[in-house]
């Protein structure tokens, strides 16, 4: 069974297994703070949740858990290791927590699965005049792989380096528009 949570501050949901749920409302110190009901989306696009305590001695203490990583830290604890320790959802949906949809990766793997920042809408993708040059990174150096007349061309070229180059570590393009192929090449 799975369990949806509204988040606070968004009309999004975040996706749980029954164990996970189980085990958050049962745990002495996440109910305390009533950890389920103050979950929110972060900037980064995962639930977080936050909150500020007032101190001893006046001050104030902010914790912040990502429940990304907590459930991750809890369940996965056996595939973490010194190169694999950032958390990631395997199908870029950081709001889906169901355990297998969390994996431990390297810098590099979570590097190449974040959100495009390309105008284009593609990662390796870039407009030049009236055409668009496909481009990938290999350790830090950037290799081109031609010009094409449409962004999806473009997005095809790099997404088929990609899978040679970094299998299934490497970010796809999903493609938008319909050019005979839906992004899978």
């Amino acid at each position: 069974m799975l369990y949806k949570i509204k988040l606070k501050n968004a009309d999004d949901h975040v996706v749980l297994d029954d164990n996970v749920y189980e085990w958050l409302t049962t745990d002495p110190y996440l109910v305390k703070m009533d950890f389920l009901n103050n979950l929110r989306r972060h900037s980064s696009g995962c639930a977080v949740f936050q909150k500020t305590w007032k101190k001893a001695d006046g001050g104030y203490k902010t914790e912040t858990i990502y429940l990304h990583k907590i459930i991750a830290e809890k369940y996965l604890m056996g595939s973490k290791s010194k190169k694999n320790n950032l958390v990631g959802a395997k199908n870029g949906n950081k709001l889906d927590c169901r355990v297998e949809n969390l994996i431990y990766r390297s810098r590099a793997v979570a590097s190449r699965k974040r959100k495009t920042s390309s105008k284009t809408g593609y990662t390796g993708v870039y407009r030049e005049n009236k055409r668009y040059r496909a481009v990938i990174s290999i350790k830090g150096k950037s290799m081109h792989l031609g010009m094409y007349d449409t962004p999806e061309e473009a997005a095809l070229a790099y997404n088929k380096k990609s899978r040679e180059l970094f299998g299934d570590d490497g970010k796809i393009n999903v493609i938008k528009k319909a050019t005979g192929d839906s992004g899978e090449a």
